[in-house]
C-alpha cells in the first residue's frame, strides 16, 4: 500500500506547537530528514471530541505515510491523548505493521520521576489534554507514588498564535493559572508544560513561578526518547532517510504558516498547502 523505501520522520500537530518538538528533535538528531504537517485549518484540537480528534489525526498520519514516512511522531498532546492508542491498535495492523506512530506524553511521564523530590507534579495543558487525564494515567502507571494535579490554560495557545506572548494579557493569564495550580497543591515542585505552544511563554512562566519549582518543556525529553527508540529499533532506523532536510506541510494558507512558523523556529521556512480528508 505504501512505499517501502526509506523516508523522512513525520511530525504531526494540529497547529504550530509541534514545531517546538521538531526543533528539539533536530537539535539532537540533525542527520535525519523530517516532514512536518500542521492541520492549521482545523485547529485547535483541544476542545474537540475524542472521535473527531481520532479521525483528523488518522487522516494526517495516513497522509504522512503516503509521503514516505516510516515513523510518525504525534507532536501534539491532544492527538497523543485522544488518538494515539486507537491508531496503534486499529489502523497500523491494517495499513502496515512495520510502521510506527509515537506520542509525546509517555517520554515526559518517564522522565518526571527523576525531576521531582516532593513527588507532587503539576500539569499545565489544554482543556482536552486535562480532561483526558492521559498524563495522570501514564505517570501513575510508571510512578504510583507521584501525585498529579492538572489545570487547563485555554488562553495560552491564542496568546502565542496571535503573537501576544510578551503582552500584559500574557502576564495576567500566566500568573492566574500558575496561582490556581499552586493553590490546589502547594507541594508541587515540578510542572510539565503539557502543550507544545507553552515553551514560548517561558519568560512569563519563570517570572511568576514559585522559587524552587522546575518547569519541564517537552522537546528535549521527546528528542532523547526518540534517540533511544531508534537505537533500540535498528530496522526502523534504517528506513529513516538521512539528508538533514526539513519540509513543511499545512492545511492552511502557506504564507500564513511561513510567518507563524518563524515565531517558533527563528528561521525562514517554506510551506506547501495540502488537503486532508
Amino acid at each position: 500500500m505504501f512505499s517501502k523505501s526509506p523516508g523522512p520522520i513525520g511530525i504531526f500537530d494540529s497547529g504550530y506547537g509541534g514545531l517546538t518538538i521538531l526543533h528539539g528533535i533536530r537539535q539532537q538528531l540533525p542527520e535525519y530528514d523530517y516532514l512536518y504537517l500542521g492541520d492549521n485549518a482545523r485547529a485547535p484540537y483541544g476542545p474537540r471530541s475524542f472521535d473527531v480528534v481520532y479521525e483528523f489525526t488518522r487522516q494526517a498520519v495516513r497522509f504522512l505515510f503516503e509521503r514516505g514516512c516510516q515513523l510518525v511522531i504525534l507532536g501534539c498532546n491532544t492527538a497523543s491523548a485522544k488518538a494515539l492508542r486507537s491508531i496503534q491498535q486499529k489502523d497500523l495492523p491494517q495499513w502496515d505493521a512495520d510502521r510506527r506512530v509515537l506520542g509525546i506524553i509517555r517520554p515526559t511521564a518517564e522522565i518526571i520521576g527523576s525531576l521531582t523530590k516532593s513527588r507532587h507534579v503539576g500539569i499545565l495543558a489544554t482543556e482536552g489534554t486535562i480532561k483526558s487525564e492521559s498524563y495522570n494515567l501514564e505517570i501513575k502507571k510508571l510512578h504510583p507514588d507521584i501525585e498529579v494535579t492538572g489545570v487547563a490554560c485555554p488562553f495560552w495557545v491564542p496568546l502565542v498564535e496571535y503573537n501576544e506572548a510578551d503582552s500584559p494579557g500574557a502576564d495576567y493569564f500566566v500568573k492566574k493559572n500558575l496561582d490556581q495550580l499552586m493553590r490546589i497543591d502547594p507541594q508541587i515542585d515540578a510542572i510539565i508544560l503539557g502543550c507544545t505552544h507553552y515553551p514560548l511563554l517561558m519568560p512569563k512562566i519563570l517570572k511568576y513561578i514559585h522559587p524552587g519549582i522546575r518547569v519541564i518543556p517537552q522537546g528535549e525529553y521527546v528528542a532523547s526518547a526518540l534517540t533511544d527508540y531508534l537505537h533500540r529499533h535498528t530496522d526502523l532506523e534504517a528506513r529513516c532517510s538521512k539528508g538533514g532536510t526539513a519540509h513543511y506541510l499545512t492545511t492552511e494558507n502557506a504564507d500564513t504558516f511561513r510567518q507563524q512558523a518563524q515565531l517558533f523556529l527563528h528561521e525562514p521556512v517554506e510551506a506547501e498547502k495540502i488537503i486532508l480528508g
